[in-house]
């Protein structure tokens, strides 16, 4: 399995959200290897994002986002679940990418279609936090056989504060994937 290479997290998060469907969130741990398929992303722009973490500028809670490409942020909500996504562009920028549904590929078990419960399949919790991902826990891969897909974009799902940012069609998934979140 080839990991993506930091350059590939170095970009347009929107950029990164649409590449990264169809790879593989490779975990591994407690000697099982978990695969899932990224089938739904969204991307968060930064500071001028209002529906981003790093609207809020810099926090305890969103420093690993101003961080450099290719590391994990992982945060809580609703004091019961955590999120996965992938820090984006250049040190100090505070974009990523929020990983929505997979599609399981190997050793999945319970439901992956939604940030929580993708989690809770990868074993993913704030331990996470800042996990670079060319590590050999967490990481993305190209698939073993890539696939040929369509592309959906459409609004962000629970951003409806961030005003004219939660109309931006920020969101992609893959066109008649069954693992996809809220359709």
């Amino acid at each position: 399995m080839q990991k993506l290479p930091r350059s590939f997290y170095d970009r347009d998060p929107a950029r990164v959200a649409r590449d990264l469907l169809g790879k593989w969130l490779v975990r591994h741990t407690g000697g099982v290897r978990r695969v899932g398929k990224i089938v739904e992303t969204e991307a968060y722009l930064g500071p001028h994002d209002l529906a981003s973490h790093s609207a809020r500028g810099r926090t305890p809670r969103t420093e690993i986002m101003f961080g450099p490409p290719g590391h994990a942020y992982v945060y809580f909500v609703y004091g019961m679940h955590f999120c996965l996504n992938v820090v984006t562009e250049s040190a100090g920028i505070g974009s990523a990418v929020l990983f929505r549904a997979l599609e399981p590929v190997a050793n999945l078990t319970g439901r992956t279609c939604g940030p929580a419960l993708l989690c809770r399949a990868m074993q993913v919790d704030k331990r996470l936090n800042g996990q670079d991902l060319l590590s050999d826990d967490l990481f993305i891969a190209e698939p073993e056989t890539p696939e040929r897909f369509t592309i959906v974009k459409s609004p962000r799902i629970g951003v409806a504060y961030a005003r004219h940012w939660a109309r931006r069609h920020l969101r992609f998934y893959i066109k008649g994937n069954p693992f996809v979140s809220g359709l």
